[in-house]
Formats: structure tokens, sequence, C-alpha cells
């Protein structure tokens, strides 16, 4: 009985050892776990702090870039806003100087107008004041038939046959005299009358002037297309150049290839060609030889539209398709520093103006004027003066002789 009494008793306090342990062990698992949910909570806690940090970082670096880049584009615009002020300006100033010697030329001629009309209005009082003293020469002539009769026993015939042979003397040295100031005065009064139909015509033109430039720049997305124009060993820039006709220079000018040559035309060809060719991202010698060769075709095609918008905008629709094309060059020739087909156009106006002013045909002054300078089309191709170079051009395309004189005169 004692035995199975200590037995119970050492089950009964093994089993309050388990609870106990049970107990111990419970309280260390949930010291534990809140331990690591606070870490854990923490380390969430960093990772969020982190990540807000590492967002405005990128947000402030985003808005620095967007902000310089948008400083950048305010300063290219001032810049550019600036050149183009400073060019108005210029052009400003030299149509308010045009005006000024414009209008001091215009009175001076209403000056000198004013003078012709006075000596018009002298010379009529003279002769009006010839035609009384006409009528008292008569009389006189009267008087002096009856005397001569009187004293000198002449006959009528006689006497009237003396008379007149001095009268007819004295008129006719008169006469000479009078016809030799009146038309002094009215080669002065027709000087005068030109320059004031010249006048009168230029006031109604306004001319633009350009600067003769030899060279283009054409803008790169990047410095790094600088690379592909030159291509392996040189390869692409030599195909551009040998294709154009025109120099490509590559230097430091940021984003930038200046085109240098003194055709205008092949430029504008170099130029168009190289823009599709970075647009088409297709850079190689054959590509570039057969863009080139399309560029100079559809330029061919606008060159002919605009000459013949230049001669449909003064009404003239029979010109040889061939001088139309010349004339559409002549869009991108300058001379003088002035565009040659903007000079042309305002000469065909300027001529046609003083053609009306002086009662001629102005059709033909207007065709004239527009082809004046016809040989500046070619004159940078071919052997020979623009005048030269004209000729041949309107003859060869069957122009009125009266087209072809006045070209070789002007």
């Amino acid at each position: 009985m004692s035995i199975n009494f200590s037995y119970v008793i050492a089950v009964l306090i093994g089993l309050a050892g388990a609870v106990v342990l049970a107990a111990i062990w419970a309280a260390v698992s949930r010291k534990r776990g809140a331990a690591l949910l606070d870490e854990a909570r923490r380390n969430a806690d960093r990772i969020l702090e982190d990540a807000r940090k590492s967002a405005e970082s990128k947000t402030k670096e985003a808005d620095l870039e967007v902000k310089e880049k948008l400083l950048q584009m305010r300063s290219d615009f001032d810049r550019k806003s600036q050149q183009r002020n400073d060019e108005l300006k210029v052009s400003e100033r030299r149509l308010q100087q045009k005006e000024e010697n414009l209008d001091k030329k215009t009175q001076q001629l209403d000056t000198r107008m004013a003078e012709v009309e006075k000596r018009d209005r002298a010379i009529g009082d003279r002769e009006k004041t010839l035609e009384l003293r006409e009528g008292e020469l008569g009389d006189l002539i009267e008087a002096q038939r009856h005397k001569l009769e009187q004293v000198a026993g002449l006959t009528t015939d006689e006497a009237k046959r003396e008379l007149i042979r001095g009268i007819e003397n004295d008129a006719k040295l008169e006469a000479a005299q009078i016809i030799k100031r009146i038309e002094t005065e009215a080669n002065e009064l027709g000087h005068l009358k030109a320059r004031k139909i010249l006048g009168m015509a230029i006031q109604r033109m306004a001319s633009d002037y350009v600067a003769e430039n030899t060279v283009s720049v054409v803008d790169l997305p990047s410095e790094d297309m600088k690379g592909r124009i030159i291509g392996r060993e040189g390869r692409n820039i030599r195909a551009l150049e040998l294709a154009t006709g025109v120099d490509l220079i590559v230097d430091d000018t940021p984003e930038a290839v200046i085109l240098s040559g003194f055709d205008p035309i092949r430029r504008e060809i170099a130029r168009i060609s190289l823009e599709r060719l970075m647009q088409d991202g297709r850079i190689h010698p054959a590509r570039i030889e057969e863009l080139v060769e399309k560029v100079r075709q559809e330029l061919d095609q606008k060159l002919f539209e605009e000459g013949e918008a230049a001669a449909f905008s003064l009404g003239i629709t029979d010109i040889h398709p061939e001088v139309l094309r010349l004339l559409g060059r002549l869009r991108y020739r300058t001379s003088y520093g002035q565009n040659v087909l903007m000079h042309s156009l305002e000469v065909a106006q300027l001529a046609a103006l003083m053609a009306i002013e002086l009662g001629v045909n102005d059709t033909i002054a207007k065709r004239g004027g527009l082809l004046h300078d016809i040989g500046k089309a070619i004159d940078r191709e071919m052997e020979g003066t623009h005048l030269e170079l004209g000729r041949q051009v309107l003859e060869k395309y069957d122009e009125k002789r009266e087209i072809i004189h006045a070209m070789k005169c002007h």
C-alpha cells in the first residue's frame, strides 16, 4: 500500500514539474515572439523610411533635371529671340533710312516740278506777249508801208517785199532763240518727269535684303550622330561630299554639322539629304547615293514650281518650262546681298509701273524685268557672263527680240 502511494506521489510531482516547465516554456516563447515581432516592425519601418528617402531623392533629381532642361531651353529661346530682334532692328533701320531718302528725293522732285510748272506758265505768258507783239508788228508793217510809199516813192509791191524781207530776218532770229529756249526747258522737264515716275514706282515697292552665305548648319539630335555621319574610316562623310559636291565640316560645334560650298542649290540638296538620313537611320554609302539622287530630283521639281509661281504672280503664263526651272534656281541665288528671284520680281513690277506711267507696253516691260537676270541661274556652272548666258538661254527657248534686247541692255 505504501508502494502505491509513493508511486502516486511521484506521478503527481512529475505532472507538477511538467506543468511548471510548460508554463516556463510558454512564457519564454511569448517573450521571444514579441521580440521577433518588434524586430520585424523595426525592419519594416526602416525599409519604408529608406524607400521614402530614395523616392524623395529621385524626385528631387528628376525635378533638377527638368529645371536644368527648362533653363537651357529658356536660354536658347532668349538667345534666338535676341538674335531675331537684333536682325529686325537692323532691317527696320534700313527701311527707315530708305523711307527718309525717298521722302527727301520726293520733296526735291516736287520742288523741281513746281519750278518747271512755273516756267511753263512763264512760257505761256511769253507766247501771249509774242502774239500781242505780232499784232503790233502787223500794225507797224502797215504804217511802214505807207511811209515807204511816201518817202521812197516805191510801189506797194516793192515796199511790201522790202519790208517783208527785213521783218522775216528779224522774226527768224527771234524765233530761233525762242525755240532753243523752249527745247532746253522741255528737255529739263522730261528728265524731271522721268525721275518723278521712277520715284513714284520705287515708293510703291519694298525690298528685303539678305546676307550672302556660303554655309548651312544642320542640327543633330545628339553628339553620337557625328560618328555615324563620319562612318567607319570616314566612308559615309566621303560618300556625302562626293554625291553632293559640298564640304561637310564636323568640328566642336555642339550637336551640329556645317555644310560649306558656294553653290546654294548643292548645299540645299546636302541639307535635305542629311536630315532624311538621320530620320531614316540607315546611313551607309549606298543609301547616301540613293537618297541624294532622290532629293536632287525632288528639288528639281520644286525649282520648276518656284519659277512657275513667280511668273504666275505677275500674270505671265507662257514661259518655257526650262526657263521656269532656271527662274526657280534664282530662289537660291543671291547678288549684292539680295535674293535674285525676289529682285527679278521687283524689277518686273517696277518696269510695269513705269511702262504704264509712260504709256508703253507694260506686258513686255514686265516680262523683260522678270527674265533680265536669268543668266545668273547658270553662271556658276558655265563659262561666260550672266548677260551672254542669259542671251543664249532666251534665244534657245524662242523669247521675243524685245525681251532679249532688254536683258542684254540692263
